[in-house]
């Protein structure tokens, strides 16, 4: 059994590494034939525009059209339908090989644009896919993959691998995966999580030496900070601003995004024509952003020429810039120099980029590709953490004094702190200090680093959701979100006061007409079993099984054996009214069938219905839908006679009358004997949270037994409209109704 799991982390590992490096290569190309493209028509800047511009648009636009023809579950992140598909949902199609081809293909066409999109949240997304797929392939060699709740665990681990690929960190892959799919993380997975990451990083870091990008195994974005003298204890209030101001920075992003998205869709004559036009919202967007990136316009103010990759080795350069704001005489070496601009200092150009770069990752994430957003806001983060550093640079030119020694700032060491805190505050996580270090390669900054990433959490979760529960709002997923901070009347509020009382419900001694009145009525996926006279709660049922108890009750079958008894019944009264050799029994005879053949062929003692074309009979009075054909049921063919049956529609609907007034016999039905129950004085709190462990949609509530009402995934996260006060007053003023409320068959 272990043995299987280290075969199947193993391939996993691999086979994303494979994937994380294919794609990066083919973005890196991507990018290079535009920059080919906008370097090799200097001449002329009307063509240098076109060729900016048209090149992204015409791939976002492949990228969007590609998706939404393939899979348009690839669009997106992926994150928040993982943290749904992990609570135990089934989402259709999301885990499949078309959708598999439509987010690695658009991803890398999306990306390889040049557009503010990132490729971590996506990449979580594939090594799901990749998880699912594997796990089908091994479940045909039979084994633990067959089972279900293996394969969740399995999908927990691919979430870990997805991000541990993406950036070569292991630790922090692992780490964050947990923190934004998980709200309670089974310890059993935690080792594969980190087997498999690690695995995948080091296979992805071996193929860039082999390919000649690397000397050796190093860091992704390597840097040079001094390690015997990193920061001093009075930079320490800087760290803590940038934390706060990025707590505030990552709300406002959250806010910024949903807000694009709200709007869209409210505005119904916008939305109606881009629901029919559905490549034009992307490429206007692609068209916008490309413009405004445009480096001889401008995008030379904001370092527009480079890529988000360059922007990020450049922000976190330990050399500092600007000194008062002046150059301060620093070589502006190879892509640094894109920050150095002769009429406007590196103030204006880095406030410039963070307020640009800012509502262009939020609206650019809006695009229906399958993009992420952890990227962006992690360069806006570092170039923030950036400005602040050249702004301590510029007020202690000198640097910081200490035992006599002289310590210049270094604002790469801002820049690294400020990218963790935004990304951890749009995220919601912690384990972007430790992404930092491992992206890095260096830890020296540890302390300013979880000092500004706690801060910014705790002010962007009291402010704002996550990035991804944002998404999960308002694509309206079914996930249980947490109950906050400032809610501490909730802890008051008790199962009873959120419950629904008329519960629809079926008896052990119900008949079929039950059944039938109880499927029309509703679409509940399953029903409870109550004792006929106690309303004793004895189980639940599957409504595919009550469906299957009535299709057999009135199906085809049991159609054909009424009337192959009626075929048979008139034989019987034929046999006895003929007698061979009487001129009046012949007679007698001849008046009774309506059709007389001379010679009989064979002798059939069963029946044999003739079939031609097959048609769907449709009962009106109880909505069965039956695969008889109309031949089949109107006449019925004797051959051994050969005389037809005549079976008007009244003796159907009495047939089925008889049928439906008949008691259901639940002896070969499935019934789960012990649904998950609850008492009426459960608190929120603890019904929150035994919802959130066990992944449930729905609980019942009973009083000794008796079922008094149900409770859903939605009456417990929807209780923010609830006044406690007067719950309470109801509570204590009135007697709750504790009976059920019985359907009216």
């Amino acid at each position: 059994r272990v043995g299987e799991d280290w075969i199947f982390l193993i391939l996993l590992g691999l086979l994303m590494a494979l994937v994380s490096w294919v794609v990066d290569f083919a973005i890196a190309i991507c990018l290079q034939a535009q920059k080919w493209m906008y370097g090799g028509l200097e001449s002329n800047v009307f063509l240098q525009y076109l060729a900016w511009v048209t090149y992204p648009v015409v791939l976002i636009t492949f990228s969007a059209g590609f998706t939404q023809i393939l899979a348009p579950q690839a669009v997106g992140s992926g994150i928040p339908e993982m943290k749904t598909i992990l609570r135990g949902v089934v989402l259709k199609e999301y885990l499949t090989f078309k959708t598999f081809v439509a987010k690695v293909i658009g991803l890398t066409c999306a990306l390889g644009s040049g557009m503010p999109l990132g490729k971590e949240g996506p990449f979580v997304h594939i090594a799901s896919l990749c998880a699912a797929l594997l796990s089908k392939f091994m479940s045909l060699f039979g084994g633990i993959y067959e089972n279900e709740s293996r394969n969740i665990e399995m999908l927990a681990a691919a979430c870990a691998v997805g991000v541990g690929c993406c950036f070569a960190a292991p630790i922090g892959g692992v780490l964050f995966s947990i923190e934004v799919t998980s709200t309670f993380f089974a310890v059993r997975n935690y080792w594969r999580g980190f087997f498999a990451a690690t695995f995948s990083a080091f296979i992805f870091r071996v193929l860039a030496v082999w390919n000649k990008d690397e000397e050796t195994i190093t860091a992704l974005f390597k840097t040079r900070f001094r390690l015997d003298f990193p920061f001093d204890l009075q930079e320490l209030p800087a760290f803590a601003v940038i934390g706060i101001a990025s707590g505030f920075g990552g709300a406002l992003f959250v806010y910024l995004n949903r807000l694009i998205v709200q709007f869209i869709r409210k505005q119904k004559t916008i939305n109606k024509f881009l629901m029919k036009k559905r490549l034009l919202y992307p490429a206007l967007v692609t068209l916008l952003v490309s413009t405004l990136t445009f480096p001889p316009g401008f995008g030379q103010f904001m370092a527009g020429k480079l890529t988000q990759k360059e922007s990020l080795v450049t922000l976190l350069d330990n050399r500092t810039w600007a000194k008062q704001g002046i150059a301060e005489g620093f070589d502006y070496i190879g892509n640094s120099q894109a920050w150095n601009h002769p009429q406007v200092n590196v103030f204006v150009t880095l406030v410039l980029f963070i307020v640009m770069k800012f509502w262009m990752s939020a609206l650019a994430t809006t695009i229906p590709v399958p993009c992420g957003a952890f990227m962006p806001v992690f360069v806006i983060g570092a170039a923030f953490g950036r400005l602040v550093g050249e702004s301590m640079a510029a007020w202690f030119p000198d640097g910081i004094h200490s035992d006599g020694t002289i310590y210049p700032i270094v604002p790469g060491g801002y820049a690294v702190v400020g990218a963790a805190a935004l990304s951890g505050a749009v995220t919601h996580t912690v384990s972007t200090a430790v992404i930092v270090f491992e992206l890095t390669g260096q830890i020296s900054h540890i302390l300013p680093v979880m000092i500004a990433v706690i801060l910014a959490n705790a002010v962007a979760q009291s402010l704002q959701p996550s990035l991804y529960d944002s998404i999960i709002r308002i694509k309206k997923l079914p996930y249980l979100p947490e109950l906050g901070w400032g809610h501490h009347e909730k802890y008051n509020i008790r199962v009873e006061d959120i419950m629904i009382r008329d519960v629809t419900y079926i008896t052990l001694n119900c008949c079929y007409r039950d059944l039938h009145d109880v499927l029309l009525a509703g679409h509940l996926k399953t029903l409870a079993l109550l004792e006929s006279k106690s309303m004793i709660l004895l189980g639940s049922i599957e409504r595919a099984q009550l469906q299957a108890l009535l299709s057999l009750q009135l199906g085809r079958p049991r159609r054909l054996e009424y009337l192959r008894d009626r075929a048979t019944a008139e034989k019987k009264r034929l046999s006895m009214v003929s007698h061979p050799g009487s001129e009046d029994g012949s007679q007698r005879v001849n008046q009774e069938v309506r059709f007389q053949v001379s010679t009989v062929l064979t002798t059939h003692t069963e029946l044999n219905v003739t079939l031609f074309e097959v048609s769907h009979v449709w009962s009106p009075q109880y909505h069965t839908e039956l695969n008889v054909t109309h031949y089949e049921v109107s006449h019925v063919w004797s051959p051994q006679y050969h005389t037809k049956l005549n079976v008007t529609h009244y003796e159907i609907a009495e047939w089925e009358e008889n049928q439906l007034d008949e008691q259901v016999n639940f002896d070969n039905c499935k019934i789960d004997p012990a649904p998950f129950q609850l008492v009426e004085r459960t608190s929120l709190h603890k019904t929150h949270t035994i919802f959130s462990l066990l992944g449930l949609d729905h609980a019942y509530v009973t009083s000794i037994g008796r079922l008094i009402g149900v409770v859903s995934l939605k009456e417990v996260s929807d209780t923010d409209h609830l006044d406690v006060r007067i719950l309470c007053i109801f509570r204590h003023t009135f007697t709750v109704n504790t009976e059920a409320v019985p359907l009216q068959f």
